[in-house]
Order: structure tokens, then C-alpha cells, then sequence
């Protein structure tokens, strides 16, 4: 660019560079603003101060805020195939004899559907705050507990306190968990406290596994309420359209990443499809 730009000028502009992009590598906004590394990282630090991107290796991607829930039948509706890839390769995890917490949403309903399928496994015990998905379920040879307490209409799902007391006198060896929004930094997060609570009481309850099962347009969004960070996790499941900048972060933390797809096979640290 001709004219230097004051750092406020460059930030919006990088703002706007990934509004329309989505993600950048420092070289290329190096590049577009004829600036120096660490003129460039500076910019960076800061937009990731005040919650405008999330840093990468050797880039930034922007971060979506979610201000308010998606409507259970629209975000049913949303990437339907990936979550029925995501749900099999779940599903793949459970053992005999497993007890599992299961929270709320649509990924989770299919990973009812798909543990519905697994006509292999014996004893399986799930605790679910989930209405939706317990009432999808048509047979099955695994026993649900339904959690009593408050009725969200607009997510079909179980809070407060009496479904979190309940769960505090439980112990399940594997939590499977969705989420609304998952970031490098800011962890998993959801738009509304009550549910950001309830999976906080899974993930404090679980033993063994914690699994979380997210599509990968969850990535990189941010809601209000934390759930956990990436490091309170040990797999994630995520469909093979995940981005590299994602894949680049995570490979620094000690998750097992596993895509989804048509056929998924397991190849160590990460799981990609066949």
C-alpha cells in the first residue's frame, strides 16, 4: 500500500480482510500493508485482546460471536451429513459396560441414533439432559436416564439445579459433549448459562473420557459462557472439513483429533477419514 497506515487504520483493515476471508497468514498482511513482523504481530496481539480474532500459527483467524441460541429445528437442519459422520465415529469410542453423560443439541441427538446402531455393545448406561435424542430413540439395548428439571422449550433439553445435584452423585467413565462455539483460546463455550453448566457438571463427573463432537463450523466461534478449555479435553471429533488453522493449533495440545467421514480410520494422534 502507498500511504503508512496508524495502527487503529490497520486494524480495521485487517478487520475487514477477514470479514471477507474468514483467515489470513501474517506474511500476506506483511505483504498488503508493507509492514514488519513484529509490526504485524503487535496488530495481532491486540485484536486478540479485545476479542476481534484468534491468533494461529502464522496467522489469525476471525472470531464469531454467537449473542443468542440457534433454534434446535434450524441448527438440526445445519450440516446434517457431517454430524451423522461425526456421530458414527463417536459411537466407535464406547465399550461395554460404559456409563456416559450426554449433554443437549443436535450432534448429540445423532450420536443417540448411532449408539441405537452398535448392537455389539452390552450394559451401556446414559445419563442425558437431551429430550430430544431419548425420545428419537426408537429400541435400543442401552438403558437412558433422563435428568429431571427445569424444561427449555427452545432447546427440548433439562436444567438447573435439581439435573446438576443429580449428576453430582453420579460418576460416568465417558462424557460425550456438543457445543456451540470451540476456539483455541476460549475453549468451549455456549450462549446460555444454564446449559454451559450442565456440561460443566459432565465434564467435572466424568473419569474417564471427555469427548467433544462439534461440526467444524463451530470452530472458532465464541458464545458468552465458558464450558472448558481444550486442554479439560481428550478427543475430538470433528468432520474433515475442520480447518488447517485449526488443525495447526491443536496439534500443539495433547487432544486426540479424529475426522470424520465416510469411512474413518484411526491413525494415532489423528483420525482422519479413509
Amino acid at each position: 500500500m502507498a500511504k503508512k497506515l496508524i495502527p487503529v487504520e490497520r486494524q480495521q483493515q485487517i478487520l475487514r480482510y477477514l470479514q471477507q476471508h474468514g483467515v489470513v497468514k501474517s506474511s500476506t498482511l506483511m505483504e498488503l500493508f508493507d509492514a514488519s513482523e513484529a509490526t504485524i504481530r503487535r496488530d495481532l496481539e491486540w485484536m486478540e485482546r479485545h476479542g476481534l480474532i484468534e491468533k494461529t500459527h502464522g496467522g489469525a483467524i476471525l472470531i464469531q460471536r454467537m449473542q443468542q441460541e440457534a433454534i434446535y429445528s434450524a441448527s438440526a437442519s445445519i450440516h446434517q451429513q457431517e454430524k451423522k459422520w461425526i456421530a458414527r465415529a463417536a459411537v466407535q469410542l464406547v465399550e461395554n459396560g460404559d456409563m456416559i453423560f450426554i449433554n443437549n443439541g443436535t450432534t448429540t441427538t445423532e450420536v443417540f441414533l448411532a449408539l441405537q446402531n452398535r448392537l455389539d455393545l452390552k450394559d451401556i448406561t446414559v445419563v442425558t439432559n437431551n429430550v430430544s435424542a431419548a425420545m428419537a430413540v426408537q429400541s435400543a439395548e442401552f438403558k437412558i436416564i433422563l435428568l429431571g428439571g427445569i424444561f427449555r422449550p427452545s432447546s427440548t433439553s433439562i436444567v438447573g439445579d435439581l439435573a446438576n445435584n443429580t449428576l453430582r452423585r453420579m460418576y460416568a467413565n465417558k462424557a460425550i459433549l456438543g457445543v456451540d462455539g470451540v476456539a483455541n483460546r476460549f475453549g468451549c463455550t455456549s450462549p446460555i448459562p444454564e446449559e454451559a453448566e450442565i456440561s460443566r457438571v459432565m465434564i467435572d463427573q466424568c473419569l474417564g473420557q471427555t469427548i467433544l463432537v462439534a461440526d467444524h463450523s463451530k470452530w472458532g466461534v465464541i458464545a458468552q459462557y465458558r464450558i472448558a478449555g481444550l486442554d479439560d479435553l481428550d478427543i475430538f471429533v470433528c468432520d474433515s472439513a475442520l480447518p488447517q488453522e485449526a488443525l495447526d493449533s491443536l496439534s500443539e495440545t495433547e487432544i486426540e483429533i479424529i475426522l470424520a467421514g465416510a469411512d474413518t480410520t484411526r491413525t494415532g494422534n489423528l483420525t482422519t477419514p479413509a
